[in-house]
């Protein structure tokens, strides 16, 4: 077992990482040069799940790059599915 001593993340399969990350692009239809992170993070504060899933979107190409998206999922990285990814897409157009 790995003990992060900053207890704020966890250890995510990086693969799966990789994946929502794909997902992301190909959701969003966003360039090759735009960033995606994808963390996986404990949550402590009352009535929030044990682990969560926070995924940012950098707009780093341009004169004036956007500012960052962010979402969260109230999920373990491992339960993200391309659905969740298409839920974030069509709730970022409303």
């Amino acid at each position: 077992m790995v003990i992060n001593p900053l207890g704020n993340k966890t250890s995510a399969d990086p693969r799966q990482a990789a994946q929502i990350k794909s997902w992301v692009k190909e959701s969003f239809s966003l360039a090759e040069d735009i960033v995606v992170m994808v963390t996986e993070l404990q949550c402590t504060e009352e009535g929030c799940p044990p682990l969560e899933t926070v995924i940012a979107i950098f707009d780093t190409s341009g004169d004036a790059p956007g500012q960052p998206r962010q979402f969260k999922l109230h999920k373990p990285l491992a339960e993200v599915a391309a659905s969740d990814i298409q839920t974030l897409v069509h709730s970022s157009n409303h």
